[in-house]
């Protein structure tokens, strides 16, 4: 049988693991709820981005239209010219 003093050690041993199981789930609940935070931000980042990518791409000008109706009127007022002389 285990005798008292025997008894007593272990009942320590076992508060102190419980106590650094305890302590080391807090620690991952405090990381864990850090990086939940650090990604509702990132998302929230990204959010805005995309707003503000999507403002710039509307009001960009169309420049491949723009140099196509350059082209063709070139080439109308070539072809005016070389009919009119």
């Amino acid at each position: 049988m285990t005798t008292e003093p025997e008894h007593a050690a272990l009942a320590v041993e076992l508060a102190e693991m419980r106590r650094t199981v305890e302590v080391g789930f807090a620690r991952v609940d405090g990381r864990l709820a850090l990086l939940d935070h650090r990604g509702e931000q990132a998302e929230e980042d990204v959010d805005q981005l995309t707003g503000r990518i999507r403002i710039l791409e509307h009001g960009r000008w169309p420049l491949p239209s723009i140099a196509a109706l350059t082209g063709v009127s070139a080439l109308a007022l070539a072809v005016w010219q070389a009919a009119g002389r």
